[in-house]
């Protein structure tokens, strides 16, 4: 039963099955994830007939109720209530205005990167920063002589940036629980490698705007409506537990938006559960991805996978290229990085419990190689919903992605030239 090829064919059905609905649709949001996962997760219970049913329903069972899977599950939810309820109480508008109205003209493309980074870091949505800050970029270009494209691309580097990075992205979260590492560990490993990236991006932004003004405006905006995202940023990486750090913004948020009349107390308890179902989604897919990765453990696919990098992989460096290629390809073919990252993550691990790479490395590399892909693929969400709310298509933004290309070249110096000492941790 080891080694075979065939036990990775949940993998490959879902891949077919998803990615050929959106050719064939021209729409790859046309089949849900979860309802391909489904079909992968058939395929594996058909598997392995030396098992009963019963038995596979145990394994499937164990996999589900990993701690990890739960825990995961379970931030995803609070996550998604914090985002609802920050964004009702005003929190995003306020950050949104606040950037704009402190941005001098000539660094307005750089502003709007920078803002974009913000956001994204405050709320752990990449969709919903583009959808907030898209309307407000294509506003700037139509007062200025900045090309729509140009603004859109700022916008999405933006938007990538902190959905590779916050505390409650649901990427992050899949990478951190997938690894079993700290998201302050993930953080700060994280951080300085896409920092060269942030900085080259600006300088890029700013050498190609530097020539051209507009008469600014003044934007309203409240402070202290952004204090709960400085809360949960600031308590995330002091290294506060994550549940008590979303809890806090929640009730700052809740506090914030009945003082300013945004929603009564009882209001609040419907926003917090709308957000929650906006990460629903996720959460079943992680949980059904965790079922088909236990079958397929106990088949001999993952062995395989990892005999597979080791036979190419040569010390650490080989494996963390490996793992790198790996989740990059997954996010192709599925279009969702998150997806790709809990795809990807349990072979991640066992690859580097077999090399000696450190956990907060994997996650690291898992969300970084994750976002490269989804940051410039033209049929991914981000770009797709930055072309509809702006009136241009994904390909004409693409020339101004530097962000995502230059996270993916930082991290592959970081790869081949990070000194590979240390114990994982």
């Amino acid at each position: 039963m080891k080694h075979r090829i065939l036990a990775l064919l949940p993998f490959f059905v879902f891949i077919v099955v998803f990615a050929g609905a959106g050719i064939i649709s021209h729409d790859f949001y046309s089949m849900p994830a979860y309802v391909a996962f489904i079909i992968a997760l058939f395929v594996a219970f058909l598997q392995n007939r030396k098992m009963s049913f019963d038995e596979k329903l145990k394994i499937v069972a164990k996999g589900a109720g990993d701690v990890n899977i739960i825990t995961m599950v379970l931030i995803f939810l609070v996550a998604g209530a914090f985002s609802g309820i920050v964004t009702a109480s005003g929190g995003v508008d306020s950050t949104v205005n606040f950037g704009l109205s402190i941005i001098p003209p000539q660094f307005m493309i750089v502003g709007i990167f920078v803002i974009g980074c913000f956001i994204s870091l405050s709320m752990g949505t990449s969709m919903g920063t583009i959808t907030a800050l898209a309307p407000i970029a294509l506003g700037v270009a139509q007062q200025t002589d900045f090309p729509v494209a140009l603004c859109i691309g700022a916008t999405v580097c933006g938007a990538m940036f902190g959905d590779n990075l916050s505390m409650i992205s649901d990427t992050t979260i899949a990478a951190v629980r997938t690894q079993g590492c700290e998201m302050s560990d993930k953080f700060k490993q994280n951080f300085l490698i896409v920092l060269p990236a942030a900085i080259i991006t600006i300088v890029i932004f700013y050498v190609q705007t530097m020539h051209l003004t507009y008469e600014a405006n003044v934007y309203d905006y409240h402070f202290i409506e952004i204090v709960p995202y400085l809360v949960v940023l600031i308590g995330a990486l002091i290294g506060f537990n994550v549940f008590a750090v979303l809890f806090s913004g929640i009730i700052l948020s809740v506090i914030i938006g009945v003082a300013n009349g945004s929603f009564t107390f009882m209001e609040s308890f419907g926003i917090i559960g709308e957000g929650m179902t906006g990460l629903f989604e996720i959460s079943i897919i992680s949980i059904i991805v965790a079922c088909i990765v236990s079958l397929i453990r106990e088949n001999g696919g993952i062995a395989l996978i990892i005999d597979g990098i080791k036979k190419t992989a040569k010390g650490k460096r080989g494996a963390e290229l490996g793992i790198a290629v790996l989740v990059f390809l997954v996010d192709l073919c599925t279009a969702n990085n998150t997806v790709a990252i809990v795809m990807s993550g349990p072979v991640a691990r066992e690859i580097g419990e077999e090399f000696g790479v450190e956990s907060k490395r994997i996650a690291s590399l898992l969300d970084i190689f994750a976002s490269v892909g989804q940051g410039l693929l033209p049929y991914g969400a981000q770009l797709l919903t930055a072309a509809a709310l702006t009136g241009i298509t994904p390909l004409d933004a693409m020339p101004y992605l530097y962000y995502p290309i230059l996270m993916g070249l930082c991290a592959l110096a970081f790869i081949a030239f990070r000194p590979q000492k240390g114990p994982r941790t």
